[in-house]
């Protein structure tokens, strides 16, 4: 019983890592035959910035494939071999959110233009700030996290700003997602929420739930920071931490597919289940289930 979890979470690992890569990969190839058919510098710019990101997260995700696959089969990486590859995944996903920055040059422009109203300040909540946090937060993080994955450093830098950098991930799902509910209230009224239980719910759970989850993350990783290897590490809050984020994206897309109606279709249905690159997320508490059964 004492290895249980090893198998799960082997199978969960791979599971993980084949939606992220399938996922993107579908991504990626609908926004790059999507090119050029519309009309704009900014649409064509931005479009076409998106898609050579996905491109390099798409890598990304193949890579975690393949050191998964090596993980599932028994088959061992060297320390370096392993550290290569993850730093070539950080690499992929440091690309990937810098390739946002057109986007952020293209709000800040639209609100320069735009006078200051409850519409303006719905537009920036929801797309112009979201964006401009990822696309430059999440880059300097990992590219930190990336120079301290070095098989010839002590693991104490790498575990310290892996931590880091999922707090602040955590952190970004919820500015943004809570920034898109934020805009659909612009535009449909507060009665959009309180009219529909589901709504509260779903609300809830972005505003409330995923900054509680963010700052229990915070609070995990300021303790964990100085832990000089992985051995160091309750795994088992690592696992509510994962679980969590993943059962918030699978709850609300459940509510969708069993109470979604016409009637509430908004901007933030629009988000979620249209333009989020995050739903592959739902597949996490594979990998978060089989860590709450060990601590080391």
């Amino acid at each position: 019983m004492a290895d249980y979890p090893y198998g799960s979470l082997k199978i969960g690992l791979f599971v993980v890592t084949i939606s992220w890569f399938l996922f993107t990969a579908y991504e990626f190839l609908k926004g790059a035959f999507n090119i050029g058919k519309e009309y704009g510098f900014w649409i064509s710019l931005t479009d076409t910035a998106g898609a050579f990101g996905l491109g390099f997260r798409t890598a990304a995700a193949l890579i975690a494939v393949v050191t998964t696959l090596f993980f599932v089969l028994k088959r061992d990486l060297t320390k370096p071999e392993l550290y290569m590859s993850i730093r070539w995944m950080l690499l992929g996903e440091i690309v990937c959110f810098l390739a946002l920055f057109p986007c952020v040059i293209w709000g800040l422009l639209i609100l320069a233009g735009t006078n200051i109203s409850m519409l303006g300040l719905g537009f920036f909540t929801e797309s112009t700030l979201p964006v401009m946090i990822e696309s430059i937060g999440i880059p300097i993080v990992l590219a930190k996290l990336f120079f301290e994955l070095n098989p010839n450093k002590p693991a104490k830098g790498a575990i310290k700003w892996a931590l880091i950098g999922g707090t602040f991930y955590l952190f970004v799902h919820w500015i943004n997602n809570t920034g898109n509910w934020v805009g659909a209230i612009t535009r449909r009224g507060i009665e959009y929420v309180t009219a529909y239980p589901d709504h509260i719910l779903s609300a809830g759970l972005t505003t409330v739930g995923l900054l509680v989850l963010a700052i229990y993350s915070a609070y995990f990783s300021k303790k964990s920071i100085g832990a000089n290897s992985l051995a160091e590490l309750d795994l088992r809050k690592v696992g509510v931490i994962i679980t969590a984020l993943g059962l918030y994206f699978l709850i609300i897309y459940v509510m969708w597919l069993f109470l979604g109606t016409n009637e509430k279709w908004s901007t933030w249905y629009a988000w979620f289940l249209g333009h989020n690159m995050d739903l592959w997320l739902m597949s996490l508490p594979l990998v978060g289930v089989p860590l709450l059964f060990k601590e080391k």
